[in-house]
C-alpha cells in the first residue's frame, strides 16, 4: 500500500506549493534539497523505482517516497523531473495532463516530434514547462548573453572521464547538449550545415563526438565532447571581430580582449537558481530563463549532429569490441 495519502492542492486556498521529485539518482535528490528550502514550497514526495534510493529520500527529506510516479498524478502542483532522458517525454506529458506545473531535466526529449507534442500541451494547459539546461545561469551571470554581438566563430570543448551515468543516450544528449543551447543563445538564426565524426567505447552510442556547425549567417560553431577523456576540460572561445572572449569553466578564469565588460565567472547554484526561477514562474508568472522552445531548438541541432556523426562514425576500439564480443 502506498504512503502517499496527499489531496490535490485547492488553488483557492492559502497554503504552500506541493512539489514532488521523479528520480531521486544523481540529481534528483539535489532537487528534492532544493525545494525543501524555498518559502511557500512543501516537498510533498519522492518517486524512484529503487527501494534503497526511496528509503535513503525518507531519511534525508522526510517526505514520502513511492516506487511508480504515477501515484503522484493530481496530487501535486509542480514537479522536477530527473529520470533517464527516454523516460522524459511521456513522464512530462502525464504530469502536464494531470494539472502540474513540470521542471525536466535536459534534454526535454529525444525526438523533435515529442517536444514539439509537449511545448503545443504545455501552451493549452496554460502551465509552465522548463528545461533543466542549468549552466544557462552560469553562462547569464557573466553578462555575456546580454550582449548581442555575433561571433565570428565559437569553438566549445566539454570533456570528462567514464561515469556510466546517462548511458541511455549518446554523449550529444548527454554532455554537447549543453553547449548547444549556450551557442543558441550566441548565434541566432538557423543552421545550415553540420559536420561530425564519432567514436564509440563504452557502449553502441557515440562517448565521443567531434562536430563543426555553420549557421545561415556564417558563423561556425566547434563542438567537442567527451565522456572517455583522461582528463576533465571544460571551456569556449568565441572570437569577434573586436577580440575574443574565452572562458575556462574549470579554472573559473576569463580572458576578454573585447571592448565588453563580463562579470567575474561565479559558478554559484545554478541548479537552486534553476528551481527558484522554475517556482518563480509557478507562482508569479515570471519568465523562466529556459524557454521549452528553446530546449527544442538545442535538441533539434543534437539530433542533426547524432545523424551527422553515424555517417562518419569512428569505430570503437578494437581492444573493447573484442572483449564485448567474448
Amino acid at each position: 500500500m502506498s504512503p502517499f495519502r496527499l489531496r490535490p492542492h485547492d488553488r483557492q486556498k492559502i497554503g504552500p506549493l506541493k512539489a514532488a521529485v521523479i528520480g531521486a539518482g544523481a540529481f534528483g535528490r539535489h532537487h528534492a534539497s532544493k525545494y525543501r528550502h524555498i518559502d511557500g514550497v512543501e516537498l510533498a514526495a519522492i518517486a524512484d523505482p529503487s527501494s534503497d534510493v526511496r528509503k535513503a529520500s525518507l531519511a534525508t527529506h522526510g517526505c514520502p517516497a513511492v516506487a511508480d510516479w504515477r501515484e503522484l498524478l493530481g496530487k501535486v502542483d509542480l514537479v522536477s523531473i530527473c529520470t533517464p532522458a527516454q523516460t522524459h517525454a511521456e513522464i512530462v506529458r502525464a504530469f502536464l495532463n494531470a494539472g502540474a506545473h513540470v521542471l525536466v531535466e535536459k534534454p526535454i526529449a529525444t525526438s523533435v516530434e515529442e517536444a514539439d507534442a509537449l511545448i503545443a500541451l504545455a501552451r493549452s494547459t496554460n502551465l509552465v514547462l522548463t528545461v533543466g539546461h542549468q549552466e544557462r545561469f552560469v553562462f547569464a551571470g557573466t553578462g555575456l548573453l546580454d550582449h548581442k554581438v555575433v561571433p565570428l566563430e565559437v569553438s566549445c570543448w566539454r570533456m570528462g572521464p567514464w561515469t556510466g551515468r546517462s548511458a541511455d543516450v549518446s554523449v550529444v544528449l548527454d554532455l554537447m547538449i549543453h553547449d548547444l543551447d549556450l551557442v543558441h543563445q550566441l548565434i541566432p538564426g538557423e543552421v545550415f550545415d553540420i559536420e561530425a565524426r564519432a567514436k564509440r567505447l563504452h557502449s553502441p552510442l557515440p562517448d565521443d563526438v567531434h562536430a563543426s556547425v555553420t549557421f545561415a549567417n556564417g558563423t561556425v560553431a566547434h563542438l567537442e565532447t567527451s565522456r572517455i577523456s583522461d582528463a576533465r576540460r571544460r571551456g569556449m572561445r568565441a572570437e569577434y571581430e573586436d577580440g575574443v572572449i574565452e572562458i575556462d569553466f574549470v579554472t573559473r578564469k576569463i580572458r576578454n580582449t573585447t571592448p565588453r565588460s563580463l562579470k567575474p565567472l561565479e559558478m554559484g547554484d545554478p541548479l537552486g537558481e534553476s528551481v527558484q526561477s522554475f517556482v518563480r514562474a509557478v507562482r508569479d508568472g515570471a519568465a523562466t530563463l529556459v524557454r521549452p522552445e528553446e530546449a527544442r531548438q538545442a535538441l533539434a541541432t543534437a539530433l542533426a549532429i547524432e545523424d551527422a556523426s553515424d555517417r562518419d562514425a569512428m569505430p570503437a576500439d578494437p581492444y573493447t569490441a573484442i572483449a564485448a564480443a567474448r
